[in-house]
């Protein structure tokens, strides 16, 4: 079968799944109001970050008995303080579908080495919530960012569990519905569905994780960058802007920005549609071609914001390399760039979709991977 190549590009090619495309108003002129120069602890930097952490209450309706704070090195520093930080109290239940799951699970049982059961499912699968022990400790992604599979709902979470559940969120916050009464402990980062700049993560508290930090002291030490009480005592001040270190006011302003734009279209629902729209505009293209599908097994998980994808055509020897050209020629292309599977998941591309990308944009660029896929499928044969 012969595609003819297409003549229309996305007006941003920007489909990686973190760092991620930047709003569709974003100018960098926009941060000129950043105080660079400036102590994040001065009044002014003070008032930025406390900003930043009362707009983010209320675009994703995060309850006011919910602690927020600002914290160091990305999502990944927002989940490893909360694991060194509360875990060891009780048993712990590590639920991994994803390689950042396996990595909270190599962390607390070889790191920490906490009593812990382990629950896997590969790449496209998910584990079913409702076999867990909630007596325990349970960890586990919302989203799985190198899989495609997210969970739909918190249905299977006890509200009188008696363990902490610790979320790592961080490309499912703002594009997916997460019901904070189940969740003790969420985490994510500014550079996913609002396409943020790097380095921060963001520590949500439940009144129930407070507790256990008031009330628990780990038996290994903790790194000043992880420490949020003092004398057993929560340190409030964190929570309301005066970060652990040096948070970067720039990214700080770029994050308000991303804030200020989600509120403009209409706050969290609009999110969340958006993401739902960029994936169903995938599902679809999918659907229609005999030699492409969602890695997701059961399309009840399917994620809207890094949609996974798989090539199923018997005449790919290597699919890992036929993936990465495919991927190579849309980037040389200038139509979609990082788009090749995680290095860990199964070959294939995976496409983000979260809020901050255009459908208009995804539209134009599925016609270049049909291109692409029979160009290189004519070199394979």
């Amino acid at each position: 079968m012969d595609i003819k190549k297409p003549v229309t590009r996305p007006k941003n090619a920007c489909f990686s799944s973190g760092p991620c495309a930047k709003n569709p108003i974003f100018d960098v002129s926009k941060l000129a109001k950043a105080p660079l120069g400036r102590s994040h602890r001065a009044k002014i930097g003070k008032a930025k970050l406390k900003l930043a952490i009362e707009e983010t209450r209320k675009i994703l309706e995060i309850p006011n008995d919910y602690k927020i704070a600002i914290v160091p090195a990305s999502d990944t520093g927002a989940v490893e303080l909360a694991m060194w930080s509360m875990l060891g109290a009780r048993p712990a239940t590590m639920v991994a579908w994803e390689s950042f799951g396996a990595g909270w699970t190599n962390d607390v049982v070889k790191q920490l080495k906490i009593e812990a059961k382990i629950c896997n499912a590969g790449y496209g699968e998910i584990v079913d919530m409702q076999t867990l022990d909630y007596d325990t400790d349970i960890v586990f992604t919302w989203n799985g960012t190198t899989s495609g599979v997210c969970l739909k709902d918190g249905k299977a979470i006890p509200n009188n569990r008696l363990g902490l559940t610790i979320c790592d969120a961080t490309s499912a916050a703002f594009a997916m519905e997460l019901p904070w009464e189940k969740l003790d402990v969420t985490t994510f980062s500014w550079q996913k569905v609002l396409g943020g700049e790097a380095a921060h993560g963001m520590l949500i508290l439940s009144p129930r994780a407070v507790e256990r930090l008031e009330n628990y002291t780990p038996a290994w030490p903790l790194p000043k960058i992880f420490r949020l009480t003092k004398n057993r005592k929560l340190i409030e001040s964190i929570f309301e802007g005066a970060t652990i270190n040096t948070p970067s006011m720039l990214a700080v302003e770029d994050y308000l920005l991303s804030l200020e734009w989600a509120k403009t279209i209409g706050g969290k629902s609009e999110l969340i549609k958006r993401a739902e729209r960029n994936a169903k505009a995938i599902w679809d293209f999918c659907d229609h071609r005999n030699w492409i599908e969602n890695l997701a097994v059961n399309p009840y998980t399917r994620s809207t914001t890094s949609v996974c994808l798989k090539f199923k055509d018997r005449r790919i020897i290597d699919g890992r390399l036929f993936a990465k050209n495919i991927a190579k020629r849309l980037e040389d292309e200038k139509v979609a760039y990082d788009i090749e599977a995680y290095r860990d998941a199964p070959p294939g591309l995976r496409i983000w979709c979260g809020s901050t990308v255009e459908t208009s944009n995804i539209e134009k660029m599925l016609p270049w991977i049909d291109w692409a896929f029979h160009q290189e499928i004519k070199i394979s044969s």
